[in-house]
This record gives structure tokens, C-alpha cells and sequence, in this order.
């Protein structure tokens, strides 16, 4: 039986600057929605400045953090596999990373018949 791969990872870049957050913000979480530029932009926030809802679905942790997505967007994405990446620039207005002069960016792998075989399990 093969193992279920993660649904979402992050680059080294993206775990650095998680670390960098997590080190100035304290407890902090991952959102993302289907909302600005298609939804691909993760927001990140302090732990207690967002609201998780009933159906917003958990992927995962990436660098110790929980990260989640819109019920919706779930069903549209759940064949791939969301990796969290850094590029230059300005973060969404209320993410944390803006400031920084780096930015969170979601890239995307569809899954193999067989980790889909193993996520279905």
C-alpha cells in the first residue's frame, strides 16, 4: 500500500519565511480561497485573527503551521497537490508576509492515479 502524499508542501524558500513569521507573529495559519487573483494567493494570519469555518477543510502543516482552504475551492483542487512557494514582491494586504518584500505564491501538481488511490483510502 502506498502512503498518501501531502496535500500541500511548501519550497525551502516558503518554509524561511514561515520561520521568519512564526518567529515575529508568534502562532500563525494559512488560508486559502478561491477569492483574489484566483485564489492564488495563500493568506497567512496570527492564529487568533482568523476565524476557521465549518466548512473550510484542513490540509495539512507546512513549517508548523495549519493550513486550510474554502470547502469550495477544495472540491475544485483536490486532485492536486498545493505547493506553497516565496517570489519577490508584495504580499495580500492583510497577509503577513506584506512588508516583507517577498510574497506567498500556491503552484499546483495534479496527483498520480496512484496517489489519488492513496488519498481516496
Amino acid at each position: 500500500m502506498t502512503a498518501p502524499p501531502p496535500r500541500v508542501t511548501a519550497t525551502p524558500a516558503a518554509l524561511a519565511l514561515i520561520a521568519s513569521l512564526r518567529h515575529e507573529h508568534g502562532a500563525i495559519l494559512f488560508h486559502q480561497s478561491g477569492g483574489c487573483c484566483d485564489g492564488s494567493a495563500p493568506m497567512c494570519y496570527p492564529v487568533d485573527d482568523f476565524l476557521i469555518g465549518d466548512g473550510d477543510v484542513h490540509l495539512g502543516e507546512i513549517g508548523g503551521t495549519a493550513f486550510y482552504i474554502s470547502g469550495p475551492q477544495y472540491e475544485v483542487w483536490k486532485h492536486t497537490q498545493l505547493i506553497i512557494d516565496v517570489v519577490p514582491g508584495r504580499g495580500g494586504m492583510f497577509s503577513l508576509e506584506n512588508g516583507s518584500g517577498q510574497r506567498f505564491l500556491l503552484r499546483s501538481r495534479v496527483f498520480s492515479e496512484a496517489e489519488s488511490a492513496a488519498l481516496a483510502m
